[in-house]
């Protein structure tokens, strides 16, 4: 009995409990409160992609929108065509210092004539690298230069071997790895100005070299900042999309102007043994065969395969410990866009990845200046170098803020300057 009682006030109370809960589940629906969050402050326009958080609330640049120029624009192949035919070349006049690399090469640097006397000891020195043999008279670099000079910036040019009308003195170019050349002339630099702080910015293969450099020297690195803009980064991957459709054209035109550089200094490479294919260097259809006749023997590599795989500044951007700005374009044809280190660069707190939806490789026809102007790009680069110039001690490396001034007259002593 008090067994069947208990099962009885026991059912008595779980059906007199249930509606209870059902009307309260019920009410907590009709009367739940829904807290809407304020929405995430951006500092950006949605028409790019932004990696990283360096700067980006101080680059008021980032506000404008990325509006592809009309006509030009709407093609990839079409917009960087046009930015290397059509885009306006200034006026520049240079006066070119040649130094005598370690190895008994020739660098060539072009420093803006009147500058030494014009500009200030301490004012900020840019050091621009071009792409695969670009040199100081290629339009993006002169207007970069120009409105450096406009705010105040020194600037030079770095030639590769055999660039820009630059002498060749030894059997060896340049390479997308070789980073000797580059850290000579920081070094040359620094000394020559050891009251500025330094900064660099490279395009194309001249980036490649600069963030490979970037990585190498992580907290030795004598540079304030730097800049990388349309960056193969991995060369196997840019490699492989060279050799398909239109690409092929851009192929050969580059095959075309290292054959001429080359050809111009055969006599230096007359007679040379091992595994070097002269021949097939002379007569280069693609930069690969330039490459694998020269280049990849020059610099000790067993195959171009392992010189595109060792060279890709993708692999080693996880070390760079200095602020470093990248500028991609989605639909570069020569770096594309699946070769960009995303998660290292994500990953790498020094780092900051603008992505524009359209651009081609050297182009970026968009922006106040478009058609033939200055690339969008220009005003946001200076924006972030100068904002690393002003809030200098805030943003570079401990290493970098009590620059080895005895390190690079030591260094510097042994690169001798050459007449011209």
């Amino acid at each position: 009995m008090a067994r069947a009682l208990a099962a009885h006030s026991t059912s008595l109370f779980t059906s007199a409990a249930a509606p209870t809960n059902h009307f309260r589940r019920r009410s907590l629906r009709l009367y739940r409160v829904h807290v809407i969050k304020p929405p995430k402050m951006s500092y950006h326009h949605p028409s790019v992609e932004v990696i990283g958080d360096l700067l980006v609330p101080q680059l008021h640049t980032l506000k404008r929108p990325y509006n592809p120029y009309p006509l030009i624009g709407w093609n990839c192949h079409v917009e960087t065509i046009f930015a290397a035919w059509f885009r306006t070349l200034p006026e520049v006049r240079f006066k070119r210092q040649c130094l005598r690399s370690q190895d008994g090469g020739s660098l060539a640097l072009d420093w803006v004539a009147g500058d030494v006397s014009k500009l200030p000891a301490d004012s900020p020195i840019l050091i621009l690298l071009p792409g695969l043999t670009g040199g100081s008279e290629d339009s993006y670099v002169r207007h970069m230069l120009l409105r450096a000079r406009s705010m105040g910036w020194r600037v030079v040019v770095f030639n590769s071997r055999g660039c820009g009308d630059s002498p060749v003195t030894t059997s060896q170019f340049y390479s997308a790895s070789y980073t000797e050349d580059i850290r000579q002339v920081v070094r040359h630099v620094g000394c020559r100005y050891p009251e500025a702080k330094l900064y660099a910015a490279g395009w194309s293969i001249g980036a490649n070299i600069l963030v490979h450099y970037l990585g190498q020297e992580s907290d030795t690195c004598l540079l304030s900042g730097a800049v990388s803009l349309c960056n193969p980064f991995d060369l196997v991957i840019a490699d492989e999309d060279f050799h398909k459709g239109f690409n092929n054209v851009y192929d050969k035109a580059l095959a075309s102007s290292l054959r001429k550089i080359f050809k111009k200094h055969a006599p230096l490479f007359e007679d040379m043994g091992g595994e070097y294919n002269i021949p097939l260097a002379a007569s280069a259809k693609t930069v690969r065969e330039f490459d694998d006749g020269i280049t990849r023997v020059s610099f000790g590599f067993k195959s171009v395969d392992d010189y595109y795989s060792y060279s890709s500044s993708s692999k080693v951007i996880k070390n760079v410990r200095i602020p470093l700005l990248c500028i991609q374009a989605e639909n570069d044809p020569i770096a594309p866009s699946r070769g960009i280190p995303y998660e290292d660069i994500k990953g790498n707190p020094n780092c900051l990845l603008i992505v524009t939806p359209k651009g081609g490789h050297l182009g970026w026809v968009a922006g106040d200046e478009a058609p033939r102007g200055a690339p969008w790009t220009d005003p946001l680069v200076m924006d972030f170098l100068q904002n690393l110039e002003t809030n200098a001690g805030s943003h570079t490396s401990s290493s970098n803020s009590s620059r080895p001034n005895e390190n690079v007259h030591q260094s510097t002593d042994q690169m001798d300057p050459l007449k011209v």
